[in-house]
C-alpha cells in the first residue's frame, strides 16, 4: 500500500528541525478539512482557511498595489515548454499572481505576503471577481467606472481594444461610489473576520485604483517612483517573449479560469513571512494532504530580503520540503538593469527567472548562499530554448 503524501512529507521532515517540529506538534493537521466542501458552508470554511494558514502580519514599505515588474510574463513561454502545470500554486504579492494562475492552470492557488494589508486587497480582487460577469466588467468595477452595457459584445476583443474601450468610460461620482459599495458588499460575505479599519483600508486601496485608473504605479514610502517602475495600462498589455499579450486579462478564457477558480474560494490569501514558523510549513502539509505538489513557487525579489535579514536558510529548509516534483520552479525577480544578467531583455530593468526546487535545494546544501546576485546566477532556467 502506497504511503499517503502527506506522511511521506512529514517522515522527509525529519532532516530539518523546523519541519521535524511541525509535523511532530502536528501543524493544522485538520487544516484540509477547513476547504470548502458545501456552497453554503463556503465562506464560513475560507475564512477559517485564511485565519489558520496565516500568522501575525508584519510590515514592508509600500502599498504594493501593482507589481513594479515589467518583465513578469517572460517566464510563461518557459514555463510552457517544461509542461510546468497544474498543482499548487504559491506566489506573493498582488494581481500578477493571477497572470501565473491563468497560465498554469493550478487546482489551487495560495497568495502569500508579510502585509496583512496584502490579504486585504486580495479580498478586494476576489469581490470584483464575483460581481464581474467579464474582463470588461471586471476593469469597470477596478476602475469605478460605468459599466458597460452590453459588455460580452467585448468578450472577444483584444486587450488593447478592451483597454482602449475602458479608457474611453469616464469616472463619475455615481460609478465610484457604487464599484466601491459593490465591493465592500461582496468582501463583508467573504467569510473572513474584518474590522472597521479592514474595511476602510480595502476601500482606501479600491479608492486609488479608481483616482489613478490605468496610469496607477508601484510605490515605496518615501521615494518617489522610479523611472521603470511600469502603469497598470503597461503590465496589463505586456507580452510575453513571443510576442503575444498574456496577462490573466488578455484573454476572456483566462479570466473565466481564475474567476471560477475564485469562486471555488480556491485562491486563498495567506499573511505570513516567508521564512515564518507557521504559513509556508501549513501550506506545504495541506499541499500534501490533498494530494498535489506545487507547480511554481512565485518569490518575486523576497529572497533578497531574506538573506540580508539572515532568515534565507530557514526559508530554504522550507522550501526544499515542499511536496514538488522535477519540474517544479521558483520563479524569481532581479532588479539589476538592463544587461545585468544573461537572462535580460533588452528594455526591461527587470529580469524574470526560473529555477526548479530541486536545484535550488542543490544550491543550499552544496554552499551557503551569501547574496541574491549569487542566488539568481546560479542554475537558472533559459527562458528560451
Amino acid at each position: 500500500m502506497q504511503e499517503p503524501l502527506v506522511t511521506r512529507w512529514c517522515r522527509r521532515a525529519g532532516g530539518a528541525p523546523l519541519l521535524a517540529r511541525a509535523c511532530a506538534l502536528g501543524i493544522s493537521l485538520s487544516i484540509a478539512g477547513a476547504l470548502p466542501a458545501q456552497r453554503h458552508d463556503s465562506a464560513r470554511a475560507f475564512g477559517r482557511l485564511v485565519e489558520q494558514l496565516s500568522e501575525p502580519g508584519g510590515y514592508f514599505n509600500t502599498d504594493n498595489l501593482i507589481s513594479n515588474e515589467r518583465s513578469y510574463l517572460h517566464v510563461l513561454n518557459a514555463l510552457d515548454r517544461l509542461g510546468v502545470h497544474g498543482g499548487a500554486y504559491i506566489g506573493v504579492g498582488p494581481d500578477q499572481n493571477f497572470s501565473y494562475i491563468a497560465r498554469l492552470r493550478p487546482t489551487i492557488a495560495f497568495v502569500f505576503d508579510i502585509r496583512r494589508d496584502n490579504m486585504l486587497q486580495q479580498l478586494m480582487f476576489k469581490a470584483l471577481f464575483a460581481r464581474a460577469r467579464n474582463r470588461a466588467e471586471y476593469l469597470a468595477l477596478l476602475l469605478g467606472r460605468p459599466l458597460p452595457s452590453a459588455s460580452d459584445r467585448w468578450n472577444e476583443w483584444p486587450i488593447a481594444s478592451l483597454v482602449a474601450a475602458i479608457d474611453t468610460l469616464t469616472t463619475t461620482a455615481q460609478s465610484a461610489a457604487g464599484a466601491r459599495a459593490a465591493v465592500i458588499a461582496q468582501v463583508r460575505a467573504c467569510g473572513v473576520t474584518l474590522s472597521a479599519t479592514d474595511l476602510a483600508t480595502i476601500s482606501r486601496f479600491h479608492s486609488e485604483f479608481i483616482a489613478a485608473g490605468l496610469g496607477l504605479q508601484f510605490t515605496t514610502t518615501g521615494r518617489a517612483p522610479q523611472y521603470y517602475y511600469p502603469t497598470l495600462r503597461q503590465l496589463l498589455l505586456e507580452r510575453d517573449l513571443d510576442g503575444q499579450p498574456a496577462s490573466y486579462l488578455a484573454h476572456e478564457a483566462d479570466f473565466q479560469f481564475v474567476k471560477a477558480l475564485e469562486a471555488r474560494n480556491l485562491v486563498v490569501p495567506v499573511v505570513g513571512d516567508l521564512s515564518g514558523a507557521h504559513a509556508l510549513l501549513a501550506i506545504g502539509q495541506l499541499i500534501a494532504q490533498r494530494g498535489e505538489r506545487v507547480s511554481a513557487l512565485y518569490a518575486s525579489n523576497a529572497e533578497d530580503y531574506l538573506i540580508r535579514d539572515g532568515t534565507f536558510p530557514r526559508y530554504a529548509r522550507t522550501v526544499a520540503m515542499l511536496p514538488h516534483n522535477a519540474t517544479s520552479m521558483i520563479i524569481r525577480s532581479y532588479f539589476g538593469g538592463e544587461g545585468a544578467h544573461p537572462e535580460s531583455v533588452t528594455g526591461y530593468y527587470s529580469t524574470q527567472l526560473l529555477q526548479t526546487i530541486d536545484a535550488f535545494a542543490d544550491d543550499v546544501a552544496n554552499g551557503g548562499i551569501v547574496s541574491y546576485r549569487q542566488l539568481v546566477l546560479r542554475h537558472f532556467v533559459p527562458l528560451r530554448p
